[in-house]
């Protein structure tokens, strides 16, 4: 018995690796001659990184960055010598679990720290800088970054604008003729997790800003500022960013990246598929277990669960999808391959108790999942 366990992580609880270790606890208990492979997954979100690392072999550096909030933060990168290859994380530097939910506000907060990132990883001997773009605390449309690389971003006046969504509403003329000039010398990976715009109702203030922190009159704000932000670069520049595919992540990252530093933009768990050795395990198994914190019909654009399931269903292999929480919507994701999706939580609770029991009902769910795959299999 070879069960693949590939999960993305549950958000604000666990990370992929966590998450994959729980599941595969719950079930060695029952099935202990069982052969696991334990393949932690991210879709561009948070961990995207460590997956990276966990399996291409990576190693991670740490540094001093500009947090969200524009304090001092420790972040972490990962560089893959073998591959010439570094690895960043946004919600590393400028994610959203880095501020007290009373702290955020995208308005005010900066990508400034994952364009020092950057900046270090340019300092490593590397031909190709992936980037994560899930997570953010932000809607700066990667102004922060700009910043950070050297760009200046200045208002009527000529004095330097706060790189933040409310500064994008002050900013008159940008100067990208400082970029730092190593970009030129390596290739830049954008990995989404989302495919949205940059601007109108699908776009990352409309979206996005709300479950950062952002009230329905700083929402309409943000929209007008990255509106700003878009006609400037068009009119500037000459460079339409609005309104390709993942121009929206990360609170109008992938715009920055795709529109003005020539990023690939690419769905995250579709570049971890490529790159790592995840298909010819799953080609293999006789069960397939992932999941992440919510599964709804957002999980069909690029999600960890429907992307493996897709895989999955190349090979016949049956997939089970754990998952924090269930949304009422997602008939879809058994057309693309899902076999079964199972909740985690035993009961009804609040968000705080479902965050710190994460773990456990994993552990518990998993489990039971291997009751029933024992089960089958004496017959």
């Amino acid at each position: 018995m070879h069960i693949v366990i590939a999960p993305d992580s549950f958000k604000e609880s666990l990370s992929a690796g966590e998450a994959a270790q729980a599941i595969h606890d719950g079930m060695a208990r029952i099935l202990p001659k069982a052969h696991f492979t334990l393949l932690p997954m991210a879709d561009g979100g948070e961990g995207t990184a460590q997956s990276f690392a966990q399996q291409l072999g990576g190693d991670f550096h740490t540094c001093q960055v500009t947090g969200p909030d524009f304090s001092s933060i420790t972040a972490s990168y990962v560089i893959v010598p073998s591959q010439r290859l570094a690895i960043i994380d946004v919600a590393s530097a400028s994610g959203l679990p880095l501020l007290a939910h009373h702290q955020r506000n995208p308005l005010h907060t900066t990508s400034l720290g994952t364009g020092e990132l950057i900046r270090a990883a340019l300092a490593h001997d590397v031909d190709e800088i992936i980037i994560g773009l899930g997570g953010s605390a932000t809607t700066d449309a990667g102004a922060g970054i700009l910043v950070a690389l050297g760009a200046k971003l200045l208002d009527s006046q000529d004095a330097p604008i706060s790189p933040t969504g409310d500064g994008l509403g002050r900013l008159a003329h940008l100067d990208l003729s400082q970029l730092d000039p190593r970009l030129k010398r390596v290739r830049l990976t954008a990995a989404c997790d989302v495919d949205n715009p940059l601007c109108g109702p699908q776009g990352a203030a409309t979206v996005f800003a709300p479950q950062k922190g952002a009230s329905p009159e700083q929402v309409r704000q943000l929209e007008q500022h990255l509106h700003r932000f878009a006609s400037l670069c068009r009119y500037q520049l000459g460079k339409s960013i609005a309104q390709f595919a993942g121009a929206g992540a990360a609170g109008g990252i992938g715009a920055t990246l795709g529109g003005l530093l020539d990023a690939q933009l690419v769905p995250g768990v579709a570049l971890l598929l490529e790159r790592s050795q995840a298909t010819p395990y799953i080609a293999k198994a006789n069960w397939l277990v992932t999941g992440e914190g919510k599964v709804d019909a957002q999980t069909l654009h690029g999600k960890v669960p429907a992307a493996l399931a897709q895989v999955a269903k190349q090979f016949d292999v049956p997939v089970v999808v754990l998952a924090g929480r269930v949304g009422d919507d997602c008939e879809a994701l058994y057309e693309r391959g899902v076999t079964t999706i199972l909740p985690i939580q035993s009961g009804p609770c609040d968000l705080q108790h479902a965050f710190e029991h994460t773990a456990e009902n994993l552990r518990r769910t998993a489990e039971n999942v291997a009751r029933l795959i024992a089960a089958q299999s004496e017959q």
